[in-house]
């Protein structure tokens, strides 16, 4: 087993359903909810390949706006404010907290690395209820880089003291795997709905359809 696992936090961990009732109070459905989502990432990852760095919170309001305009909806700054407040209360998903817990005592540091801010990043592990299950909470925005640039992936490494080669990201999105592979580090998918990894470059050893067939695999192996 490596001996760092770090676990993505949205979607991997955290269920973003828990926003489709203000989806739906300001759009008037839960339907555009994913479409915000990609355009939030699709914001983010613009910033980091044209040197503009955007942190995910300004990314997320700033895909609500878009979102609206698209949609041709009036976006008051209240709605948005309680959508992008509504990521620091999302729920695990039903596994998760049992299967984190599973790797207490086996001698591996467990860490969240994200890309949102460290201070939304923990107060969604403690609404969700498992801040004890870590031991570090790692955000991208440290570094000023988000996943899947490789920054993030190795500041991991160094914090917690390891090669890249024993740290092994968890997550539910192809591109933050692909990431962590092409940083020097393993990976473990999450195959939630609608999550597939990519046909090109490397692929991850371990394929499952939620965490706790993650850690079944990585305990298995040892």
């Amino acid at each position: 087993m490596s001996r760092v696992i770090a676990f993505d936090v949205n979607e991997t961990l955290l269920d973003l359903r828990g926003l489709d009732g203000p989806f739906t109070a300001a759009f008037g459905s839960a339907a555009l909810r994913p479409q915000w989502f990609a355009l939030m990432l699709q914001l983010s990852f613009a910033g980091g390949l044209t040197g503009a760095y955007t942190d995910f919170t300004t990314a997320q309001h700033a895909a609500l706006r878009m979102l609206a305009e698209r949609e041709g909806t009036e976006l008051g700054d209240a709605a948005a404010e309680r959508i992008v407040r509504g990521m620091t209360e999302l729920p695990a998903y039903p596994e998760v907290a049992a299967a984190l817990g599973r790797l207490r005592g086996t001698g591996v540091q467990v860490v969240a690395l994200t890309n949102s801010p460290e201070a939304v990043a923990r107060a969604q592990l403690a609404y969700a209820g498992l801040s004890d299950l870590f031991d570090r909470v790692v955000s991208a925005d440290a570094v000023r880089h988000l996943k899947p640039a490789p920054q993030p992936y190795l500041h991991v490494a160094e914090v917690c003291g390891v090669p890249a080669a024993e740290v092994r990201l968890v997550a539910a999105h192809w591109w933050d795997v692909a990431g962590a592979l092409e940083a020097g580090c393993r990976a473990a998918f999450v195959s939630r709905p609608g999550q597939v990894l990519s046909p090109l470059g490397p692929r991850p050893d371990i394929v499952a359809p939620d965490i706790a067939g993650v850690v079944d695999a990585l305990t298995a192996a040892g």
